[in-house]
């Protein structure tokens, strides 16, 4: 039941609670000006008006903390709102949304993007709270203008002794930067279903051209290279390391058959048939399934692996989360060391295909033994490449890398591959 009186300091210390639920006083000076009290005993100010004959109730604050005669100016002000067309609760609420921080948003965004892959989620989380933002997780999202986030572009960019090179991981940044400010502009609205955000930041650097220059890494494993390297990864044992055997076959694979290294990684023991002699890519960057037939060595390497399986996966680990291989950083160091030979896991995908274009294998061959799209060529789009098409070209990339690392040629595959055929 709601009661009427003048506020003031003392009338309201001495309202009593009720036994249970809320009571309302309205104000006699501002009658759109409440008073609930709980049976807990907490007073607090509210605005009650009716508009279009729907009730709006804004709370104002609690007594004594906000003071009779300030009560009474703020309903004035939200009074003056709700006669505007503005109803103070839907504002609240959006002037909350409008003030989401960039951790938050990011977090919103994963929840969101569900396909990406670990490997990406792992990137970005390090670009946000190590590299590029730590400082800036915190901060709202609408606080990153134009010149804050250009600064940073160029700062992330400078390069350092401690720093070289870091034009590339500063445009990354950016990118995922932009790519949080896109789904912002279009995940975030007001009551009315308006966007919240409507600048992207990050294109003033686009606008500007400001994107640092990044040659794209075209560094493989020569040919007068591959015997030291082969050598290299072969003579790792467990004295480098608990899973030096799963690097040294992970590494070997990535070369004789260039795949990428988290599809590698993710391979399962279900993926390979030994019957076919195949092994199948599940889930690829551009989506589509892919099918490899095995060469001698890499079908050779399958075999004597299969005895060591520890779950699912062909390069299981039992200490990741993930529970296979992950970056194997501290092993590619020491072959690093011992070889005097830089190389990425990523050069041995460029390796292997530098050396299908060697052996002169068809363009279309080598397209689809790598996986890569199609769509914008017309011609491509009548050529059929299936997996028997394409285990000659895979042989022939396998025996020049074992004749270059000084081991003899072998035959059995195609001899396998001839006795299924007939």
């Amino acid at each position: 039941m709601n009661k009427t009186l003048e506020f003031n300091k003392t009338a309201l210390k001495a309202l009593p609670s009720p036994a249970s639920g809320r009571v309302y006083y309205h104000d006699t000076k501002q009658p759109s000006l409440l008073l609930q009290i709980t049976s807990t005993g907490t007073k607090s100010f509210q605005v009650y008006k009716r508009v279009g004959g729907k009730p709006v109730r804004v709370t104002l604050g609690k007594f004594p903390d906000l003071t009779v005669q300030n009560a009474r100016k703020e309903a004035i002000k939200r009074l003056g709102d709700i006669g505007n067309g503005i109803n103070p609760n839907a504002k609240k609420k959006d002037d909350a949304k409008a003030n989401i921080t960039l951790k938050e948003v990011f977090a919103d965004y994963l929840n969101t993007r569900k396909a990406l892959k670990l490997g990406t989620i792992k990137d970005y989380t390090r670009l946000l709270e190590v590299e590029a933002f730590s400082d800036w997780l915190e901060l709202p999202l609408k606080s990153l203008s134009r010149d804050k986030v250009e600064a940073r572009h160029t700062k992330l960019g400078e390069s350092t002794k401690a720093k070289p090179c870091s034009g590339a991981r500063a445009n990354n940044a950016m990118r995922v930067l932009r790519a949080l400010f896109n789904f912002a502009i279009g995940k975030y609205e007001n009551e009315k279903g308006e966007p919240l955000f409507t600048d992207n930041p990050v294109k003033r650097i686009s606008n500007n051209k400001g994107w640092y220059a990044v040659d794209r890494r075209k560094t493989v494993i020569k040919v007068s290279e591959l015997a030291t390297w082969f050598q290299a990864v072969q003579a790792l044992t467990a004295q480098d390391g608990a899973q030096a055997e799963t690097v040294k076959d992970y590494l070997l694979l990535l070369l004789f058959t260039g795949l990428r290294r988290e599809e590698a990684a993710r391979l399962e023991w279900s993926d390979i048939d030994f019957n076919d002699m195949t092994l199948l890519v599940r889930d690829t960057k551009n989506k589509e399934p892919l099918t490899l037939p095995l060469s001698d060595f890499v079908f050779d390497l399958f075999i004597q692996r299969k005895p060591l399986a520890v779950n699912q996966f062909v390069f299981g680990n039992l200490k990741t989360e993930s529970g296979r291989i992950e970056d194997p950083k501290k092993l590619i160091y020491k072959l690093r060391e011992r070889t005097g030979i830089f190389f990425n896991p990523h050069d041995l995908r460029r390796t292997f295909a530098t050396t299908v274009e060697r052996l002169d294998i068809p363009a279309y061959a080598l397209k689809r033994l790598l996986n890569h799209k199609t769509k914008e060529d017309v011609t491509a789009c009548y050529v059929i490449m299936d997996v028997e098409r394409l285990r000659k070209p895979m042989q022939q990339v396998t025996d020049f890398i074992l004749k270059e690392v000084g081991i003899k040629e072998s035959e059995k595959m195609i001899e396998l591959v001839n006795k299924n055929n007939n």
